[in-house]
Parts: structure tokens; sequence; C-alpha cells
């Protein structure tokens, strides 16, 4: 399952006082767990743009810091910039980067807005997907008439806000009121072309945006603009919904480009507009020669786009993650005008490479072996029990992946890739528990730091004693449920699979049985340790089921070997 991340960009209405700014910064990093990702303050707008990321309360309790000091330090009163405004925190939206939906985010963004309201009193507006009403989608309606018309609008039902209605007064007058939204991920991305014509560059860039062009009369360039009763352009839709699209020149790269942002990326993923720009270039005489993404972008952008140019090529996706960014990279030529350091545009590979929490898995076999001969009690038997599962798998896929490629089983390369991808989830599920086993026995041993000099304390301390066990009899399990899953694959690779490799696939059930009969000793000894023996009798109970199936499953798997190998 993808780590929960949300970003959020908060608008606050200071671009000047760079202390100012700093405080509010320090108010939001102030909150474990939340990366601060950019500044960007601006003279002429007075107004400074912060971007930071996090798992979702992490994000909301940052936010809600950020805007209470934003209201403390910043005077409307005093406010005057070039950018429309409302409030000191004038807008803040929450954007769902992995493992949230949109309308998760967009309780969230209510829950927040009327924390805002009832604990800084600030006046707030839920827009975009928060919003309560369709009126209130946009922005713009919320902001109409900006910090100016607060207190008329203030003083109506209909304009009023969404939470913290109130006549308007010296708080209000200082704070002015806030925008908390919900939207999705924008995607900012140049498409690099052989040409220096920026006409030619809007042309494509019109042809593919979703407002399209204008309609004309006779001649498509230079016939006169079709209109409507209103008086308004009649527009011709482009190809792609949810994006808007320039062309222009870059003295720097001596190029044009069609410069554009997805504020969509569900209805047109990155790859899917690299494709049609392509396919409008070409019918214009143009080539895309690469892509620059500008700023940072969600993993799962890459990753789709990488699955889809290796299904272009009829070819298996059950492949490292690493690999397949690298197929998008390369697909989309994202290092055509300088290095694509996918640690540093990937708004995951930043948050893990601030978690400086050192893992097992990241070790190399070498120190992993090293690490479990030392005195240390952990990692112990559990954790290479997980390991000895992720290894049955990995060898589950490797088969599903050389089988793809196998000369003459073109047609079903498909089917393997599946395969190889249902490998892929078991192995990074059972890398993980090698890791959480860890975890489980660190949790055992910080209970008996805890106090225990009064009968309170003891009492705390033998319920957090019961709930670490628990966690320590439940992780192993997962193991066990886990490696069992790794037959099923095996079993079908040693049946349909590369022939030459049906060994490799008896030896990933071996793994995987291991795997299910180290764990059950895990099991078996953390429940005896907890005093709820009911529940301890129906997971040993649990344990010993998914053991015995594992035991069968196995000899079913190694009779197709033998049989095979003769």
């Amino acid at each position: 399952m993808a780590k929960r991340i949300v970003e959020c960009v908060p608008n606050f209405s200071e671009g000047r006082d760079k202390r100012v700014i700093g405080e509010i910064t320090a108010a939001i990093e102030s909150v474990e767990g939340v990366k601060l990702l950019d500044v960007d303050p601006g003279e002429a707008t007075h107004r400074t743009v912060v971007t930071f990321v996090g798992e979702p309360e992490a994000v909301v309790e940052a936010a809600f810091r950020g805007v209470k000091r934003a209201a403390e330090l910043i005077d409307m009163r005093r406010h005057h910039g070039a950018h429309p405004r409302m409030g000191a925190t004038d807008v803040l939206p929450l954007i769902p980067v992995s493992g949230i939906t949109l309308e998760e985010c967009a309780d969230l963004a209510r829950t927040l807005a009327r924390r805002i309201a009832d604990e800084l009193a600030v006046p707030t507006y839920c827009y975009e997907a928060a919003a309560f009403t369709p009126e209130r989608r946009n922005l713009a309606v919320c902001r109409q008439g900006e910090y100016e018309a607060l207190p008329e609008k203030l003083a109506h039902a209909a304009s009023a806000p969404d939470f913290g209605t109130r006549p308007y007064d010296e708080g209000v007058a200082r704070t002015g009121a806030t925008a908390v939204g919900a939207r999705d991920f924008l995607v900012a991305v140049n498409f690099n072309l052989n040409t220096t014509s920026t006409r030619r560059a809007n042309a494509i860039a019109f042809d593919v945006r979703e407002k399209g062009r204008p309609v004309r009369e006779g001649n498509p360039i230079t016939g006169k603009i079709v209109k409507d009763a209103d008086g308004n352009p009649v527009m011709r839709p482009g190809t792609l919904p949810g994006t808007k699209a320039i062309g222009w020149y870059i003295e720097e790269y001596g190029i044009a480009q069609v410069s554009m942002n997805i504020t969509d990326i569900a209805r047109t993923p990155l790859h899917v507009a690299f494709d049609e720009v392509c396919r409008k270039a070409d019918e214009r005489g143009v080539r895309v020669t690469g892509t620059e993404i500008v700023g940072l972008v969600p993993k799962r952008a890459l990753v789709e786009a990488g699955r889809y140019f290796l299904h272009k090529q009829r070819r298996s996706t059950g492949i490292s993650e690493e690999e397949i960014v690298r197929m998008a990279v390369k697909s989309m030529g994202l290092d055509d005008l300088k290095p694509f350091v996918a640690e540093e545009k990937v708004i995951e590979y930043l948050l893990e490479a601030e978690d400086k929490k050192k893992r097992l898995v990241d070790m190399t076999c070498k120190a992993f072996a090293e690490e479990t001969a030392s005195e240390s009690p952990a990692p112990g038997g559990g954790s290479i029990s997980a390991y000895m599962g992720a290894l049955g798998a990995a060898l589950g896929a490797m088969v599903a992946n050389l089988s793809s490629h196998k000369a003459g089983w073109d047609d079903r390369w498909r089917e393997f890739s599946d395969r190889a991808e249902q490998g892929q989830r078991l192995m990074a599920e059972l890398l993980h528990l090698v890791d959480e086993d860890t975890e489980a026995f660190n949790r055992i041993m910080n209970v008996f730091a805890m106090p225990k000099s009064t009968d309170e304390e003891r009492a705390a301390r033998s319920a957090a004693l019961e709930r670490a066990t628990l966690y320590a009899t439940e992780v192993p399990l997962r193991t066990m449920k886990a490696a069992l899953g790794v037959f099923d694959l095996v079993r079908a690779m040693a049946a349909e699979g590369n022939p030459n490799s049906v060994s490799d696939a008896g030896v990933g059930a071996l793994a995987a049985r291991s795997a299910v009969l180290g764990a059950r000793l895990n099991v078996r000894i953390n429940a005896a340790g907890l005093k709820d023996r009911a529940r301890a009798e129906a997971l040993a109970a649990e344990a010993d089921a998914v053991a015995a199936e594992a035991e069968r499953l196995e000899r079913e798997v190694l009779a197709i070997v033998e049989q095979k190998i003769g």
C-alpha cells in the first residue's frame, strides 16, 4: 500500500518581510513529519507561496499552525499588493500525492476550515473539491470583492463564509478571511521541439489544450473570429482535457517549447499528454525531442508512464520501480536538456531521503547477515522469515519475466507480466515486514523502559506490554499470510513458465514454506505472552492452519517441478 502523502500550498499575504515569512514557515516546520519543499515570496504581489508535504494528519496540523502564525503577524488593514487577496492566509489547498483520494483531501479541508474558524475566529470559505456548493468550487467566487468586500459579504447569508460567520469587527479586519480547498496535483511540463518557431509551438499548444482555439470564418488562421450571441469567441476545444498550454521560445536552449500545466492528471496523465503533443507536432512537421518537468512530480505519474511505454513494447511491467521510472525518463526524453535526477524531482523520493532511519532492507546481503549474526537480538527469526518469503516471491517474478521474453511466447507477454507484477507486490510486502518485525521487537523493549513506581504507572505499563505483544504476534502472522501467497505464483510458473527455470520456481516454493513455518514459531512464542488467552489461542490456531496449507502447497509445487525435471 502506498504511503499516504498530501501536499499543501498555502498563499500568505506577506511577500516583503523576511522575518514574518520565516516565523510562519518555522511554525509549519515545527510539526514532525512535514517537509518544507519551497518558499516563494513575491514583492510586487506582496504574497508568499509555501509548499510542504507529509502524511495527512501532519500536513493538516502544520497548515493550521501556519494559518495561526499568519493571523498573529499579518495585519490586512495595511496590506496592498498586485495579487487578489482576502486574508492573511489567502488560500490553502490540500493536494493528494499518493495513497489518498481527492475526496479524502476534501474532507480534511472542510475539517481544517472549521477548526480555523472555531479556534482562530477566522472566517473560512471552502473551494474547489471541498466546496459545499457548485458555485464555490471557483476560487474567484469565494474571493469576489477581495478583502475590501468582507464587511458586505459577512452581512448577507448568500455570501457569508462556510464557517465562522460573524459581524465584521476588528478581529476580522486584521485577519481577513481564508479559503481552504482541495484540488488535484498540477504537473508543469514543457515539451521540447526541434524548431525555433513560436508560432508553430503555439499552434500545437492550441491543438491540444482543453480551451482549444477560436473558431474562424474561412481561413483558420486569418479568418474573422466567430462569436456567440453574447459576443464571446466560439472556441473549438483541444484534445487534452484538464490542460492549459502555450507555445514559447527559450533562448537558453535555443528551441521552442509547448509549455503545459496538467491540472487533472487523472483525466490526462503525463504520458498521454506526451503522446498527443508528439502526434500533433508530427502533423505540423515538427518533432518532440524531449520533455522538461518544472518543479516536482508525484511518483505515480512516472510509474504510470513507464508501465504505459513498456506495454507498448509488449514487455513485462513486473520489474523494479526504479527500472519502470527509468523507462519513463528515456521514453519521454526527460533527460533531453539536462540530467533528470528522480531523487530530486519525485515527491515521494524526496521524503524517503529525509528519513534518516537505516532500514535492514537497505543493507547489503553481507551486512544484513553480519547484523543478524551479531550479539543484538534483532533482527532475528521473524525478519529472516520475511526475507526468505521475499526471496521466494522474487524467484517467482524472475521466472515470469524470463517467460515473457521467451522466443515464441510473444503472445503470452501480458500473462507473464501480470504474474511478475504479482511477485513484485508480494516481494514489496514481505520486504516491508522484514523491518516491521524488528520494530515489533523494539516496541516490547520500549515498554520495559516505562516507569513502574505507582499503581497507575504499573497499570499503564501492563496495558502497553499487552498491546506491544499483540502487535509482535500479528506481524509474523502477516508474514505467514503474505508468504502463503507466493505459492500461487510459483505453482503457476512451475506449471506454465519457462521450462528452463522450473527449478527456480521450486526453490521459490521451498523459501516460501520456510518463511511460513519460521514466522509461525514467532506467532506462537509471542502469543504465549498475551494475557488475553482466548485471543492468543485464536491467533495460534490461525497460524497452524496457514502452516498446514503451506506444507500442502509446497508438496504440489515440488511434484510439478520433479515431474518436469524428470
